[in-house]
């Protein structure tokens, strides 16, 4: 999506940069339905009159703004992956690697697993599925 760190320290935004994350923001309409006025304006602002962001604060804000938009525009499969799936995968390794599967471990990294068990816990009926630890929603 977005090539940038959430961490705004290291992070220099250029004109062309926040051009092509508000065009994006607006094409997917979060633009209105995410930030603030003062949020648009503050990214609008900056667009016209700065070529390279060089102020911490100004580029704490923006990495603020735009981390909004890239929540935003991240999709919902996406982010239940990210909330969900790795925390189920852990637990399936954890049982694997008590009943003797040395190298469970693995399977929390592939991507396709989180994602088949993410798709699978969605499936489940809300009854049956089992409560993820981690502070996270038990359904969905």
């Amino acid at each position: 999506m977005f090539n940038f760190s959430l961490s705004a320290g290291n992070k220099i935004f250029s004109r062309s940069e926040l051009v092509r994350i508000k065009i994006r923001a607006i094409r997917s309409g979060v633009w209105f339905k995410v930030l603030s006025q003062i949020e648009r304006a503050q990214l609008d602002l900056t667009i016209r009159v700065v070529d390279r962001v060089r102020s911490c604060l100004l580029r704490r804000l923006l990495a603020s703004i735009v981390r909004k938009i890239h929540e935003a525009l991240e999709s919902p499969i996406r982010r239940l992956i990210r909330e969900i799936g790795v925390a189920l995968a852990r637990r399936v390794c954890a049982a694997a690697e008590r009943i003797g599967c040395k190298k469970a471990w693995k399977w929390a990294e592939d991507k396709g697993f989180v994602q088949f068990l993410t798709i699978t816990y969605m499936n489940t009926h809300r009854l049956y599925r089992i409560p993820i630890e981690n502070g996270l929603r038990a359904t969905l």
